[in-house]
């Protein structure tokens, strides 16, 4: 998920496992440039690692890299500035919901594929991503039907403290007032329509990115940095 420098030679490795959730480890000498494991334990790889338990930091022994996902994602810079986005919410919600970790860790897998395969605009994949990450930690969003009443839309308005599309006998005051068209792909991006996601426009792709942002932000209760620097076309 992430890397940090630790003496001379080392790194301290931040993992996601999907049984133990995030892992801190030493990997010893990595920053050599005969490491062996120096190019496998970089952010977004996908490895088997073998693990000296410790007290409070690990030590990675062995390290066998099973798909190269940020290899493909540092050549394009969107994509890899979502992904940081990514991993960033994968820790925050991995460390406090345990029950979750599993299902946490097999979306952050598939998003991060689908990212280095490309063909889908990077951003619409994090927001899809976000979305359905929060809806797996238990803060699921609606945008077909009103979350106070239950009455089936299409509707206008949005609140983010109620979690989602909100009738006109319902709208508190404060609600957002996003175009028809961002609420249909705030809809296809948390089914995974993406015959509907791939024919949005750009206007509609901006105002949903904000509202994920500001759902997740609500739901986390303080910004995901990474979101500042992601990169959208």
């Amino acid at each position: 998920m992430r890397t940090q420098k630790l003496g001379e030679a080392d790194r301290i490795i931040t993992l996601l496992s999907p049984e133990l959730g995030v892992i801190r480890a030493a990997a010893k000498g990595v920053r050599r440039t005969r490491s062996k494991m120096g190019a496998t334990l970089e952010p977004f790889m996908e490895v088997d690692a073998q693990l000296l338990v410790g007290k409070s930091l690990h030590t990675i022994t062995q390290a066998q890299l099973r798909n190269p996902y940020g290899q493909k994602l540092v050549a394009d810079y969107a994509a890899y500035t979502a992904a940081h986005a990514m991993v960033e919410t994968a820790e925050r919600l991995t460390d406090s919901e345990a029950d979750t970790i599993a299902a946490q860790y097999r979306l952050l897998h598939g998003a991060i594929a689908a990212l280095a395969r490309g063909g889908l605009e990077p951003g619409t994949v994090l927001d899809s991503y976000l979305l359905r990450a929060l809806a797996t930690a238990g803060w699921a969003p609606s945008f077909t039907h009103c979350v106070r009443c239950g009455i089936e839309g299409p509707h206008q308005a949005i609140n983010i403290p109620l979690g989602g599309v909100v009738c006109h006998d319902c709208r508190p005051a404060g609600s957002l007032s996003p175009s028809p068209q961002t609420v249909r792909l705030l809809a296809a991006l948390l089914e995974g329509d993406w015959d509907t996601v791939n024919t949005s426009d750009i206007n509609a792709r901006g105002q949903a990115g904000n509202i994920v942002a500001a759902y997740l932000q609500w739901h986390l209760e303080r910004a995901v940095k990474s979101l500042k620097i992601v990169e959208r076309r």
